[in-house]
């Protein structure tokens, strides 16, 4: 049973895009009209707060936690706060299909319009089926800052002080036995798409699947049969590029989050797109590109000159710029009924010696994912960004112990045993950027291997270091460095420096899964 809403002084429910714009304009400081004809808000906050984020327990091993107590204190001054504000209401749900579809709402104050509106192009719309099961409750102008709140919202009956486990003056607060996640002090739109997501991500546990951070593209008429591929990444891996990208007729289906269930049935979450827009090329990313510069389109952190002029390159404020617009908007596969995944493709930004492509033994698929690895972005913010990271699925939304994840996908893997995995480097080999050894594994490279995977026309040969296969030949493929590192690093007299990689990243990487308590040994004992 969802929660009752806090009393506010009015609520606007379900208003148009229309309306949100007109708020939006009137209310928002740093909102401007662009060339497109579209508002781009420039935001304080620039990326998820993962260190102001907590989970309400007492005993279960969440990453960070708080006591049920201290959550109904800020629960109750967040619902004070609300009592004399303007508010809006988004309702919608989270997945198309009626079998496995969450009802979900944003409630939010009136002068961050851009939230809700960008909210609203992601829900699925209602019916007359709706009922709320996740409510996000997310007040910007109410700071986690507990000197400087007014003493009069501090309404609780006990006398016991509040305190803010945040290291900032932002909170955002998860309650899973309700599915209620509280947003206080941020006026980043990520916080309203994730806050539902999160919450997904143990509703989908709960029912016996896994929810991935993945994209997801079908293929249709492959060999007389439609398939479709899951593209597991962190954000700033390429993966809503590589999902967008079109190779023999693709469709974009899912640009974030999808549900896998036993036998490989998948099912999608969002309605709409939320994308990067730092580098955004007509060329490279024509699809993308097209449905972000539409006048329906809502920009976060996107440069804007004063003029209206949008600068996609230019990292001034950030490089998490982002963009949200429907899925109508494009050519796309509906989300419905879709057949079980064939191919799951796990992206790792990396610049050393993993190369553009390599098909994993099935032993290897579910310590490959746990490794998560990549280069950090500025979606994670700056704690993250360069940095090299190992995220268990790519997913740092995960709710728990990240062990539940390998052994969940070890488990379902069971079920699927014609499902290919693949890592795939997006990143470059040979070095950083600015080494002018090194190689960039180019958005056309991706592209190619992807549409060789469903092709089927990849040459493999084991590797003699890693033991997965590696590709002897791509089709239209242009250099064979990327696709094994070793010939290079050999060309360029570095093989001794590939060896220490080598080892290091098998030391590495065996000490990383011997760290999570209760991982499965087979996962622990493939690489």
């Amino acid at each position: 049973m969802a929660i009752k809403l806090p009393h506010a002084a009015s609520v606007a429910k379900n208003p148009s895009q229309e309306r949100l714009r007109e708020w939006a304009l009137a209310y928002l400081p740093r909102v401007t009209v662009t060339e497109f004809g579209n508002l781009n808000y420039m935001a304080e906050v620039t990326a998820r707060l993962a260190q102001s984020t907590f989970f309400v327990a007492e005993d279960e091993p969440f990453k960070n936690s708080i006591s049920r107590a201290d959550y109904e204190r800020w629960a109750a001054l967040q619902d004070a706060y609300i009592a004399d504000k303007d508010m809006i209401l988004i309702e919608g749900y989270i997945g198309p299909d009626p079998e496995f579809r969450t009802g979900c709402r944003l409630y939010i104050e009136r002068t961050q319009a851009n939230i809700p509106a960008m909210q609203q192009q992601l829900y699925f719309p209602k019916d007359d089926d709706w009922t709320p099961e996740f409510t996000v409750i997310y007040t910007p102008g109410l700071r986690a800052d507990v000197e400087a709140i007014d003493p009069e919202l501090m309404v609780w009956e006990d006398e016991s002080p509040l305190a803010s486990p945040s290291p900032d003056d932002k909170l955002i607060l998860v309650d899973l036995d309700n599915y209620v996640t509280r947003v206080l002090g941020s006026d980043y739109f990520g916080e309203s798409k994730m806050g539902g997501l999160r919450m997904w991500n143990h509703l989908v546990y709960e029912a016996g699947g896994l929810a991935l951070h993945s994209g997801l593209k079908s293929f249709p008429d492959v060999d007389g049969e439609e398939k479709v591929a899951l593209i597991l990444g962190l954000s700033g891996t390429g993966k809503t590029t590589t999902t967008f990208r079109r190779q023999l007729g693709s469709l974009p289906v899912q640009d974030d989050f999808v549900a896998l269930f036993p036998g490989g049935k998948v099912y999608a979450s969002e309605n709409g797109c939320f994308a990067k827009t730092f580098g955004l090329d007509p060329v490279d990313e024509p699809t993308i590109y097209g449905a972000v510069t539409r006048p329906d389109a809502w920009l976060e952190n996107t440069w804007v000159d004063d003029d209206g002029k949008v600068d996609f390159f230019n990292d001034s404020h950030t490089r998490n710029g982002r963009a949200t617009f429907p899925l109508e908007n494009i050519r796309h596969r509906d989300p419905r009924d879709l057949p079980p995944a064939s191919f799951m493709l796990l992206l790792n930004r990396n610049e050393n010696i993993i190369p553009a492509v390599v098909k994993l033994r099935r032993d290897q698929a579910a310590a490959y994912f746990m490794l998560g690895e990549t280069k950090g972005t500025s979606a994670g913010g700056a704690a993250e960004a360069g940095k090299n990271l190992r995220v268990p699925g790519t997913n740092p939304f995960f709710f728990t112990n990240d062990a539940l994840q390998g052994n969940r996908l070890a488990e379902l893997l069971e079920t699927m045993p014609d499902l290919e995995v693949y890592v795939m480097n997006t990143g470059r080999v040979g070095g950083p950027e600015g080494d002018e050894r090194s190689k960039k594994v180019k958005i056309r490279h991706s592209s190619t291997i992807v549409q060789a995977i469903v092709e089927g026309s990849i040459v493999w040969e084991e590797d003699p270091d890693f033991g997965y296969l590696v590709a002897a030949e791509v089709p239209d493929f242009d250099d064979p460095e990327l696709l094994q590192p070793r010939r290079l690093y050999e060309r360029q007299g570095r093989l001794d420096e590939y060896r220490a990689l080598v080892e290091q990243l098998t030391e590495e990487r065996r000490r990383y899964l011997r760290s999570f308590p209760g991982l499965l040994p087979s996962i622990v004992e493939a690489i």
